[in-house]
Formats: structure tokens, C-alpha cells, sequence
């Protein structure tokens, strides 16, 4: 809907600027304002299970039984997953901010409201709002944090503050030890405190989180450009002076066609249109993890106290043992999810903690556990698990488009946990209800299953995210928008069209005008050169000729302008990078308007300083123009990269889709053997754009009386020797692509010099079948000549249509040369065993099979031809070698 979509592009570095910011105190407290969502969840659903056991006591006030439990658990999911998909759609449309505070006031009002439970219905209403609240800080929580943290070490922070929920299972099984102590608190009070504890906590975590700002990728997406500025000076600002390092220069930006709102059916295009393995990807990840963590977690308690009869209050001992394992497993492998990769390390906590989960099913069902070897196998099980299920958390939240970043998490949270979270904790709590220990085996056996699912579709669908880019890892949509000029109705698109060609016309009639100012001007120069006092109207004449100068400069700016025009028509016609390289030569003209404008301006100043100002942002006016007339050549670098892929041959729908990938995958190296030239000059005219950046920062810099050129020429040298390199960059790809093209025509050459001499070979093959045939249609016709077969009675053999008057049929040619290549095989076998008798010469041909009368016909015809020869009636040899070494007469 056009509602949905803003008209206005943009150009922003924010991206880059958020991922080249060294780590300060500003990041950590991002990590401890936001990523404490997990340390809530922990306490949560820890506190359910820990307390778990009591709430089923008499006296408790609630009255639970151990499958209620594990509804309750059931239902806290439900709420997670419907809170995660309202809240993740109203997170992309109002912001991350607003809804990391709406969802925690949300928490803790349901978390006081559990606390005064007094009965089943309201504990799980209760249970439902807090689940809710969670669910809505996933979405808003990890989009947050992956838009301001550092690509280099987003993963390793992600996973640890997945962790943390571990810290909050701790502290919430921490809590329960000191609330269940019945000799301070009673059966009735101890567990609401515990509750009550959670609420005080997310009271804290609300003044903390105040100060985080609103996510400036969020910002310039929505239309707030210049809010998402602000925030980012301030936040180089904070990191600066908390660091004491000078900032790099940010990297590349990103052209951007900004949205009020991204509606759900664009998630779901995205998700299983333009990205259908990543989200298969995504939901297995979700579904392993989900079923193993909540069916084990939720009902540790209750399994704890079944089958090792662990009174409730020492529950949370085993459980602050549970949740230290699994916070170890983030802490001590999330580095390796950035150095070693994600897809391996997903793919190892995968498939590992299924595998560990086998002998954990077995010897529980042989009764080899007690309560403390159990919970150790279990924290190895977890150790590995846990890092994996953080990394789906981060997956989903990279592999997808920025604006589908909150609600994308959202869905593949819900729809995960909906499947695996719900089933999990049901299917548990009812067979622990059981008490029957093989029941339990198979639940432990089926989440194994789940996990291992997970593992292999990383192994399968993974995704290469490592200290990347989140837009490189996926294409912002509003990026891709304002590359193909998309997003717009026809009409607004033929409006701006005539707008552009209305703003040149006028700006052309501009151009005549100063030109004809100008030329007055030159006139009244030549007349007063022609009187007699011309020396006394010296002065006036210079006047007249600077004046006619700046006449001539407006012209020529005028004309620069109808030429930014004419380029941004242009612009709106074309696609991707042919777009963006006509909005960069747009923006050079624009620019070497401006540079004219304050050259005129020079020649117009009241004082030599202001005459020097002016021609510096000339000067840097100029920079900026080449700056951008660069960057426009490398879009157009760029376009001919896409053109030749758009215009590239398809593959063959034949075969399977394995085959079809790895055709593809070749396809995919020898395109980017054949683009790289076209990258790599892309990337020099970016290097010489920077130069000249930095060149018109200088200019600028002195024309506001900021310093002087040769304080600068340091920078201004190192990014001309990167551009330097840059161009040997590029005469490098250009020498292995002119060596490919030759190696590519050199086996082309061959191959065809192949193909001829199979031609020729094929053609020589069936010159000599033509003529054995021609011989032996001569011989049988001679034989037809012969006086007793003339007066045989009946049809004779297969002449060929000049002995129709003879009343036989014609010759079939088929039948010929399959009578030749039975020949053939006849030559074969004897040549290969030597005298052979009839008979058997027969089975080694597989003579039954040729048909009544083929094989005696074949082998007189062999024997006549010379290709076989008869040692007596019954016995066949192979032709004997001539005495010169040649093959007898055939």
C-alpha cells in the first residue's frame, strides 16, 4: 500500500559508523540495560520449576498437580509466542525503545499479579500476561542489540547475553532456597515472595534501561534521518572520550528508500519467497531447541523430586547447578562463533547435545544415575545446547532484511516455540506424572531427535555471518527499493519524471539569459574600448568584464543544474546501480554548480578574504564533484556486474536439484572470476572518491579558517596510496581475467578442434559403412542374377528400387547397417577368443535375441566380406594379418 511506503531515499553511513566504534563502556551498558531480558526469563521460568514442587503441597494457596505444572509452563509459552508476534509488529512499526519499556512494565505487572495467585484459572492467566511481556522483549531486545553492536564481535555478545538467562535461572533457584525455607517464610507466603523478588528486579532493570537510545538503523529507516545523526554523534562522542582513540573513517554507505511500515505479508514474502532455507533454517533451530530446553527445564523439579526423591526445597540446589553449566557453554564458546564461524559451532552444540542426550536416556532407564551424576550428565547435555539455542536467537535476528528484523524474530520465536516449546513441556510433565522411567527415556530420546533436525539443517542451510555486516548479510528492503526505484505508484513515478524535465527547461532558459547578460556585458567592454577616452574608462571596462564573467560562470551553473536534472530523469527510469550511478552524476553536477556559484561569488567579494573563502569552497565544491563523478563510475562498474548477470544463460531444468546446485555453484565462481575487474575498478573509484573527499574536507576546512592544506596532507596521502593500491588492484584483475579469456578460448580452440575430429572420424565411419553396403547389395545382387535363383519362385531379397522390375522390395537401410553392426560383433568375438565353433560363437553374440535367420545371415555375410574366416563348416577364426602387418582384404 502506498501508506506503508515513504517517497523519500536517503544516503546514510549510520551502519558503518555504529560497526567501526570500538568496545567502551557505552556497550556494556547496552549489554547490561537490554540483554537482562534473559536474565527475567531465566528467573521465571526457574522460579516455576523450582518452586514447582510447592505449589502441588497443601497449603500453598494454588493446589497445582504436577501435569497443571506443566500446563502453566504450556501456557507461559503460548503467552511468550503471542506476545513476541503483537509486540514484534508494533516494535518495527513504533520503534525499539518504546517497546523494550512497554513489554517490561508488562512483566512486572504480571509478575506482581502471580505473586497473589489464589487458584489454577488465575496462575495461568497470570503466567499467560508475563509470558507476553517476554515474548515482546525477544522481538524488541535482540533487533536492539544486533543494530548497536559491533559486527566483529556481535555474535560472542549475543550468545553471552543469551546466556544471562542462566544467571537469572540461578538467581531465581538462588531465591527459591531462601523463599521455600519453610523455617522463615510458610508454605503459603514463601513462593509469592520469590514472585515478588522477579517484579523488584525488572523495577531496576526499567531505570537502567532508560538510557538507552532508540536504535538509529530503526531511525533513518522511519523516516527520522536526522534523529538517527543525532544520536549516533552522541554516541561516537561518549565512546571517544571513554576510549581516547580517534575514530576510523566509516565505511560504505547504504542508499535507503525510507518506510513508515513494514505490514506482516512483506515478512512473510521475505522470509519464505526471497529467503525460503533461511527459513527453514530458522523454524528448525527454534523447534530443536525449544522442545529440549522447556520439556527439561520446566519440570527438572518435579523430575528431580519423582525419580530421586529430592524433598522441594533442595530442588533449587540441582538447579543453580543446571543453570551455571549452561551460562558456561555461551561464556566459554561464543568467541569461537566469530572466529571459528557460526555454521560449524551451530552445527557441533547441535548435533553434540543430541548425541550426549543418548547415553543420558539409557542410563537413566538402567538406573545408573543418583541425583548428582544425573544433574552432571545433564549440565554436559546443556554446556553444548545452550550455546546452540542462543546462536538461533542470533541467526534469525542476522539473516533477515533490517526491517524484518523484530517481527522476523518474532515469528520464527512463536512459531518454534509453538511447536517445540508447547509439546516439550507437556510431553515431559505427563510422563514424569507417569513415574515410569522408559516413558521419560523417550522424551529425553525425542528432543535428541528435535536437536539433531537443527543440526543438520545448519549443516545444510547455514549461513556465513561472521564479523559481517548485517546489510551484507541481508539486503536492507528499502535498500534494494531505492536502488530499483521501486516503492511508488506509476503515476508518482511519471510525476517526478515531468518534474525533473520542467526543473532542467527552466534551468536551460536560465543559461540563455545569464549568457545573454554575459554578452551585454562584453559588449559594453568593445564600446568602451572604441571612444577616444577609452583610459579614463578603464575602471568601468574591468567592471564590465568581471561582471560578464560572473554572467558567464551563472550560465554555466545553470547548466550544470539542467544537467542534474536530466540525470535524476534518468535515475528514475533505470534499475539497481545504473540508477545510482546516474543519481551520483546528478549529485556531481549539483556540486559543480555550487563550485561555480562560489566562483562567481569570489569575483563579486568585498575583500580579498572573503574572495579566498569563497574560492576555497569552490575549490571543495570541485572535490565533491569528483568525489562523486568516482563513486557514479563505480555504480556503473557495478550495473555492468548485474547486467551481465541478469543477461547470463540459464542452467538446464534436467536433473536433480543437487546437480542443479552445484551447476549453479560453478555458474556462481566463473561469474565472479569474470566480474572481478568490474568490482575491483568499482572499488578504485571508491578509493578515489574518498581522496577526494578528504580533499574538499580540507578546502572546506580552510575556508572556515580551521587550518591549512599541509596540516592535512597526511590523510590526504595515505587514502591516495590506498587508491594507488587500488589501482593495481584492478590491473591485476584485469591481467588473470585477460589470461582466463585467453585459457577459455585456447580449451574452446581444442574443444572444437575435438569436436571436428570426432566429426570427421564419425563421417570416415559412415563412409565405410556406406560402402560395405554398397558392396554387399552389389554381391547379393549378383547373386539374384544368377540363373537358378531367377527362377526361384516368390519375392527375392531387398534389392533396392532399380531391381523393381525384377519384383522384388526395396532396400532398407536400417536393416543394413543393423546387419553391419551384427557383423561387427561377430568380428569381435572371434578376434577376441580365437576358433570358435558355431554354436558357440551364437551364445557369445546373444544370438537368440537377434531374430529368426539373423545370425546365419550375418555370418555367411561376414565370411563373404572377409571380416571372418571359416576353418571348416562348423568352425570360424579370426581374418589373418597380411605379411606387410595390415589386416587382410575385407
Amino acid at each position: 500500500m502506498a501508506s506503508d511506503v515513504q517517497t523519500g531515499t536517503i544516503e546514510t553511513r549510520v551502519p558503518a559508523r555504529m560497526d567501526r566504534l570500538p568496545w567502551s563502556k557505552w556497550h556494556w551498558r547496552v549489554v547490561l540495560g537490554l540483554g537482562t531480558v534473559w536474565t527475567l526469563d531465566g528467573l521465571e521460568v526457574t522460579m516455576v520449576g523450582s518452586v514447582a514442587s510447592r505449589l502441588t503441597e497443601p497449603g500453598s494457596g494454588v493446589g497445582l498437580t504436577p501435569g497443571q505444572i506443566g500446563l502453566a509452563a504450556a501456557i507461559y509459552i503460548v503467552g511468550a509466542c503471542t506476545g513476541a508476534l503483537v509486540f514484534g509488529q508494533l516494535t518495527d512499526r513504533f520503534g525499539r525503545k518504546k517497546l523494550f519499556l512497554l513489554t517490561l512494565l508488562i512483566y512486572i505487572g504480571a509478575t506482581v499479579a502471580t505473586a497473589f495467585a489464589f487458584a489454577p484459572w488465575y496462575f495461568y492467566i497470570a503466567r499467560f500476561v508475563t509470558g507476553a511481556g517476554i515474548g515482546g522483549e525477544y522481538a524488541a531486545i535482540h533487533s536492539a542489540i544486533d543494530e548497536l553492536i559491533p559486527a566483529r564481535v556481535r555474535g560472542r555478545v549475543d550468545l553471552v547475553i543469551s546466556g544471562t538467562y542462566w544467571l537469572g535461572a540461578a538467581g531465581g533457584a538462588g531465591l527459591a532456597i531462601f523463599f521455600l525455607n519453610e523455617a522463615i517464610f510458610s508454605t503459603f507466603l514463601g513462593w509469592r515472595l520469590a514472585f515478588a523478588a522477579g517484579a523488584v528486579l525488572g523495577l531496576v532493570i526499567l531505570f537502567v534501561r532508560r538510557h538507552v537510545p532508540e536504535s538509529p538503523r530503526w531511525l533513518f529507516i522511519h523516516g527520522r534521518e536526522d534523529e538517527a545523526e543525532r544520536v549516533v554523534d552522541g554516541i561516537e562522542r561518549q565512546v571517544a572520550d571513554e576510549t581516547d582513540e580517534e575514530l576510523e573513517e566509516p565505511g560504505k554507505s547504504l542508499t535507503v528508500r525510507q518506510r513508515r511500515r513494514i505490514p506482516f505479508r512483506t515478512i512473510a514474502a521475505t522470509a519464505f519467497k526471497l529467503y525460503p532455507r533461511r527459513a527453514v533454517l530458522g523454524l528448525a533451530l527454534f523447534v530443536g531447541q525449544a522442545f529440549l530446553y522447556n520439556g527439561v527445564t520446566f519440570n527438572l523439579g518435579t523430575l528431580m523430586s519423582t525419580f530421586f526423591g529430592v524433598a522441594s526445597a533442595f530442588t533449587p540446589v540441582f538447579f543453580v547447578m543446571f543453570a551455571l553449566g549452561n551460562f558456561l557453554g555461551p561464556l566459554t564458546l561464543g568467541r569461537l562463533f566469530d572466529s571459528v564461524g557460526r555454521r560449524p559451532m551451530i552445527t557441533l552444540t547441535y548435533l553434540g547435545s543430541a548425541g550426549l542426550t543418548l547415553p543420558l536416556a539409557w542410563w537413566f532407564v538402567t538406573g545408573a544415575f543418583n541425583q548428582w551424576t544425573f544433574i552432571a550428565m545433564v549440565m554436559g547435555v546443556f554446556f553444548l545446547a545452550s550455546s546452540g539455542a542462543s546462536a538461533a536467537y542470533l541467526t534469525v535476528s542476522e539473516i533477515f532484511p533490517m526491517e524484518t528484523r523484530a517481527l522476523a524474530i518474532a515469528f520464527f520465536y512463536a512459531t518454534g516455540t509453538a511447536v517445540g516449546g508447547i509439546t516439550g513441556p507437556l510431553l515431559f510433565g505427563q510422563l514424569i506424572g507417569s513415574e515410569n522411567a522408559d516413558l521419560v527415556a523417550v522424551a529425553f530420546l525425542i528432543g535428541a531427535g528435535v536437536m539433531a533436525l537443527g543440526g543438520f539443517a545448519e549443516l545444510a542451510f547455514g549461513v556465513r555471518a561472521e564479523r559481517a555486516d548485517l546489510e551484507a548479510i541481508a539486503a536492507p528492503l528499502t535498500a534494494q527499493e531505492a536502488a530499483s526505484g521501486s516503492g511508488g505508484s506509476s503515476d508518482e513515478e511519471e510525476s517526478r519524471g515531468d518534474r525533473h524535465r520542467r526543473e532542467a527547461e527552466r534551468a536551460r532558459e536560465e543559461a540563455a539569459t545569464a549568457r545573454a547578460r554575459a554578452a551585454e556585458h562584453r559588449a559594453a567592454v568593445h564600446e568602451l574600448g572604441s571612444r577616444t577616452d577609452a583610459r579614463a574608462d578603464g575602471d568601468r571596462g574591468v567592471t564590465e568584464e568581471t561582471l560578464a564573467e560572473i554572467a558567464e560562470l551563472n550560465a554555466q551553473e545553470f547548466d550544470e543544474r539542467a544537467r542534474a536534472q536530466e540525470e535524476l530523469g534518468v535515475a528514475d527510469d533505470a534499475e539497481a546501480h545504473e540508477a545510482g550511478a546516474a543519481t551520483r552524476r546528478a549529485q556531481a553536477a549539483d556540486e559543480r554548480a555550487d563550485a561555480l556559484a562560489e566562483h562567481a561569488a569570489s569575483l563579486g567579494a568585498d575583500s580579498e578574504e572573503d574572495a579566498d573563502a569563497h574560492l576555497a569552497r569552490s575549490r571543495a565544491a570541485l572535490e565533491r564533484a569528483r568525489a562523486a563523478e568516482q563513486r557514479a563510475r563505480a555504480e556503473q562498474a557495478l550495473a555492468d556486474v548485474t547486467h551481465g548477470v541478469a543477461t547470463g544463460g540459464e542452467g538446464s531444468e534436467e536433473g536433480s536439484e543437487e546437480e542443479a546446485e552445484e551447476e549453479a555453484e560453478e555458474e556462481a565462481e566463473d561469474r565472479d572470476a569474470r566480474e572481478e575487474p568490474a568490482r575491483a575498478r568499482s572499488e578504485m573509484h571508491t578509493a578515489w572518491a574518498e581522496v577526494h573527499d578528504e580533499r574538499a574536507r580540507v578546502e572546506t576546512d580552510v575556508a572556515e579558517g580551521r587550518g591549512t592544506p599541509d596540516e592535512h596532507d597526511g590523510r590526504v596521502s595515505r587514502l591516495e596510496e590506498r587508491a594507488l593500491a587500488a589501482e593495481q588492484h584492478l590491473q591485476a584483475a584485469e591481467h588473470r581475467a585477460t589470461a582466463q579469456d585467453r585459457r577459455e578460448h585456447r580449451e574452446a580452440s581444442e574443444q572444437a578442434g575435438e569436436r571436428q575430429a570426432e566429426r570427421s572420424e564419425r563421417e570416415r565411419r559412415t563412409r565405410e559403412l556406406e560402402e560395405r553396403i554398397e558392396q554387399r547389395l552389389a554381391r547379393r545382387f549378383e547373386r539374384e542374377r544368377q540363373w537358378p535363383r531367377r527362377l526361384r519362385p516368390g519375392p527375392g531379397r531387398s534389392l533396392g528400387p532399380s531391381l523393381g522390375g525384377l519384383g522384388v522390395s526395396p532396400v532398407d537401410p536400417s536393416s543394413e547397417e543393423a546387419l553391419d553392426r551384427e557383423i561387427a560383433t561377430l568380428e569381435r568375438a572371434v578376434a577376441e577368443h580365437g576358433p570358435t565353433q558355431r554354436h558357440e560363437l551364437a551364445g557369445l553374440v546373444g544370438a537368440r535375441y537377434w531374430g529368426p535367420g539373423r545370425f546365419g545371415a550375418a555370418l555367411d555375410e561376414a565370411v563373404e566380406e572377409g571380416r571372418v574366416r571359416r576353418l571348416s563348416p562348423r568352425t570360424y577364426a579370426p581374418v589373418e594379418p597380411s605379411r606387410d602387418g595390415h589386416d587382410g582384404d575385407r
